[in-house]
């Protein structure tokens, strides 16, 4: 290996912010915009209210990378710069009357299930302590979307299922999947530090 690249991997490997505080910011800035991009990968279902996002990926890895109180605090500045009016929910959606709307449950339970993954999961979670920790925060996202949703259409259960959990399992358990992956890999790399 060139010097170069030796000096380069040693640079890598050391932190870029020593302050645990700037460090836990700085991150929750990054979920913050994480966040927001992965709210305008959407895909409006006909016959549905809510789009199909990438936003609970990001809500997932936030809790898990992030841990229970920056995870959560990186969730509830998403939803205080949406709320404020900054276009950063699905398909551009801003204001409070968003979080009012069908896809608002959903929204104001991204701080508690950020707080649950990483609650549940822990610093050194297994591999399948952290899927549980990734299910349980799926979990209180449907809870919260479901419940703002049976308000709002005042369904039945069928037709609540069927518009507000159903079209979006498969997709949630690929997202569960891949941040399963990508907190393990960003685990292990700073356990390597």
């Amino acid at each position: 290996m060139s010097t170069a690249a030796q000096t380069f991997r040693a640079l890598a490997g050391h932190e870029v912010v020593a302050d645990g505080r700037a460090s836990a910011g700085i991150g929750m800035l990054a979920f913050v915009l994480a966040t927001s991009f992965g709210a305008y990968v959407a895909v409006p279902l006909p016959w549905t209210p809510v789009p199909v996002t990438l936003q609970t990926l990001f809500v997932l890895l936030a809790g898990a990378v992030l841990g229970p109180r920056a995870g959560a605090g990186a969730m509830a500045l998403y939803l205080a710069a949406g709320a404020a009016g900054a276009p950063v929910f699905a398909l551009g959606g801003a204001g409070l009357p968003w979080l009012m709307g069908p896809t608002g449950g959903y929204l104001i339970a991204m701080p508690a299930a950020a707080w649950v993954v990483g609650a549940a999961a822990g610093r050194n979670a297994e591999w399948l302590r952290l899927l549980g920790a990734l299910a349980l925060g799926t979990a209180v996202i449907y809870v919260g979307g479901l419940s703002q949703l049976l308000l709002i259409t005042r369904e039945n259960l069928g037709g609540l299922l069927a518009v507000g959990l159903l079209p979006f399992l498969a997709g949630d358990v690929t997202k569960l999947l891949a941040a399963a992956l990508l907190a393990r890999s960003v685990r292990s790399s700073s356990l390597e530090r």
